[in-house]
């Protein structure tokens, strides 16, 4: 073989090897990514921002928007990876998750350990420098809430385990109000409920369409240990409180007409879905409970949407 040869060779091989390096090095990226739950977080993130226009009485500092909504990403992606470096050993049996990065390798489980932490360290910090104290430490109680006591407590022990845990999910409205006013006051707290109020009839579906990953696992999701008629009732019940708790936020904030409007229309159609998917399931059809599921993660989008509007209007 030529000495051309033998350097186009040794090129090849090289270029291979920097490709087989990168294509490594995506994945890992990706891998870290996946760790932090991109969608669970944006719809943190969307109850966050409106009710830092409601807390400013509207259009609130574009920077503290900023600081506030990165140390929440932050903070909520903390939290995510933790949950998935804990809950390991029951993704790798569920077809849900069963492609989650710790489960493929991509990530290991040290290294999502320290992710983990490091999210978290910088998160407070971050939302200590570019907030006030109170934010920073909402946003620790959230991680904690949900590492803690849903994750590690309540999820393998009790049905019940998404409506206490779920907490967790309710404090970016806190933190919304308090990187504004350094306080808090009746207005996030209604919504604090409102949110407490719509977790379990999201997740509920969610968890009538995988039952069996959850029976495989024993965690005790209420949809998989109870009937779909059972689960479909209780969906109704929070969907209605849900909806009226949305109504409160009239008097309390001194909502006008866009968000009384809105909530009275989107809750109307949250509560008709909940109703067709107990019906489907009284009945023997399809409970096709995905559909509920979807419905109440456009409804959650539209209400703190119009929550962002009504501040900013005349009327």
């Amino acid at each position: 073989m030529s000495t051309c040869t033998q350097k186009e060779g040794i090129a090849i091989s090289t270029t291979s090897q920097t490709i087989a390096n990168e294509h490594s090095i995506g994945q890992k990226i990706r891998g870290y990514i996946a760790l932090t739950k991109p969608r669970v977080m944006e719809l943190l993130l969307v109850s966050t921002v409106p009710v830092m226009f409601l807390a400013a009485g509207g259009l609130p500092n574009l920077w503290l928007v900023f600081a506030t909504v990165f140390g929440g990403a932050m903070s909520a992606a903390s939290a995510a990876s933790f949950n998935m470096y804990l809950d390991r050993d029951i993704d790798v049996h569920m077809k849900r998750t069963v492609n989650r990065p710790l489960v493929t390798g991509e990530v290991s489980p040290r290294g999502a350990l320290v992710f983990s932490w490091v999210l978290a360290v910088v998160s407070t910090v971050w939302l200590l420098l570019t907030t006030n104290w109170l934010t920073a430490a909402l946003s620790v109680t959230a991680i904690f809430f949900y590492v803690v006591i849903y994750t590690m407590i309540l999820k393998r022990r009790t049905e019940q385990n998404i409506i206490w845990g779920g907490i967790a999910g309710c404090f970016p409205v806190l933190i919304g109000w308090s990187a504004v006013t350094g306080s808090l006051d009746w207005p996030p707290f209604v919504l604090f409920v409102l949110i407490f109020l719509w977790t379990p009839p999201h997740y509920w579906p969610l968890s009538m369409k995988y039952s069996s990953d959850y029976d495989d696992v024993d965690v005790p999701m209420l949809g998989a240990v109870r009937s779909a008629s059972q689960v479909g009732l209780q969906v109704i019940l929070y969907a209605w409180a849900t909806v009226a708790c949305s109504l409160l936020l009239v008097p309390v904030a001194g909502m006008g007409l866009v968000y009384l409007v809105s909530a009275a229309v989107f809750g109307g159609w949250f509560i008709y879905e909940s109703h067709r998917l107990y019906n489907r399931a009284v009945h023997g059809g399809e409970a096709r409970p995905m559909r509920v599921f979807h419905a109440s993660i456009t409804y959650l989008t539209l209400i703190f949407l119009s929550v962002a509007v009504d501040p900013l209007l005349p009327f």
